[in-house]
């Protein structure tokens, strides 16, 4: 068996707050093999961005830094790596899609011109070259006219063809990952489904892994192979997505599921009850106590839960669930 692209181990990631140094990302395992799609799902401020940012080195400076763990690429531990390093890595065979393109996107350059530095700054192309790969880009995500849009601003675009514009960044170089942070933030369902078919198409057309970041379960079925349910900065969950949406076993991974509306309601007019996960996510100062950080949230609390943090429970081969009652989910 060939060794994973990517393989994070005990990561631990730490902010330094006020009065304080939390840890935002607690002792995070998981691997990602060539060409396979996996997705991080959990409410915001459990840590899903966070991650995709130390993977890419971009942590905010003298503020966030890796305590512990280690991310392999490659072969390569990109936590020792140096930021001359980084810089040839990032774009190169790590991109990244954020999550607003029209705050990731430079207002005063054309797009064009944008796509054409990652091009000049990785591959050595020259300014023409790197100018009609754009426009063969842009054609490749999709964008009509593609001859004539290189040359259009980020505010003259749609929100939808910004994030095609972020995605054609993306894979300029044709990366071996993939980081596609809510690609679909603030775009309709019918745009939203046209990317999550891109990414699909252009993944078979390129063998890019895939790291998709969401809170839609919808999403994680249609994009990801295996999921992975962060809470409060720990992996709560993870497994294939059929076995992990058919048979949850972590009350938190239950609650997001049910938290989907069904469409069988609506064709038998029949009203069903959204059901609600209570409660908040804990605040960052809460991160990293040993116990467990759902337990003021979930109904199966024991006293357990709240004295020691839950050791993962296994299931079939590859489902593990981080919490005691993982059995009676």
């Amino acid at each position: 068996m060939s060794a994973p692209l990517l393989k994070v181990q005990n990561l631990r990631i730490e902010l330094t707050l006020r009065d304080s140094i939390a840890p935002v990302i607690d002792d995070l395992s998981f691997e990602l093999a060539a060409g396979e799609s996996i997705s991080f799902v959990g409410e915001s401020g459990c840590g899903k961005s966070m991650t995709a940012l130390g993977i890419m080195g971009l942590l905010p400076e003298k503020v966030g830094r890796i305590a512990a763990g280690s991310i392999m690429f490659d072969g390569e531990d990109l936590t020792a790596a140096s930021e001359k390093r980084m810089r040839a890595i990032r774009g190169n065979d790590i991109s990244m899609i954020f999550q607003e393109p029209m705050t990731s996107l430079n207002p005063v350059y054309t797009v064009g011109e944008q796509i054409a530095e990652v091009l000049q700054a990785h591959q050595g192309l020259s300014k023409a070259a790197a100018w009609n790969s754009a426009i063969e880009l842009l054609d490749a995500v999709r964008i009509p006219n593609a001859k004539r849009r290189v040359s259009d601003y980020p505010f003259q675009m749609s929100g939808g063809q910004r994030q095609r514009v972020m995605i054609a960044m993306a894979l300029a170089c044709e990366p071996k990952i993939l980081i596609a942070d809510e690609p679909t933030t603030a775009l309709d369902v019918t745009v939203q489904a046209q990317i999550f078919d891109l990414l699909n198409d252009l993944k078979r057309q390129t063998g890019s892994a895939i790291i998709l970041i969401t809170h839609d379960m919808g999403a994680v079925a249609e994009m990801a192979e295996r999921m992975i349910v962060m809470y409060a900065g720990r992996n709560a969950e993870q497994g294939p997505v059929e076995q992990v949406i058919d048979h949850p076993r972590h009350p938190y991974t239950k609650g997001l599921i049910s938290c989907v509306p069904h469409i069988t309601a609506t064709l038998t007019d029949e009203r069903l009850d959204l059901t609600e996960v209570a409660g908040i996510v804990p605040p960052l100062r809460e991160f990293g106590q040993d116990r467990c950080l759902f337990a003021s949230r979930c109904q199966l609390v024991t006293q357990r839960c709240l004295d020691k943090r839950p050791e993962d429970a296994i299931f079939g081969a590859t489902q593990k669930s981080a919490c005691w009652h993982a059995g009676e989910v």
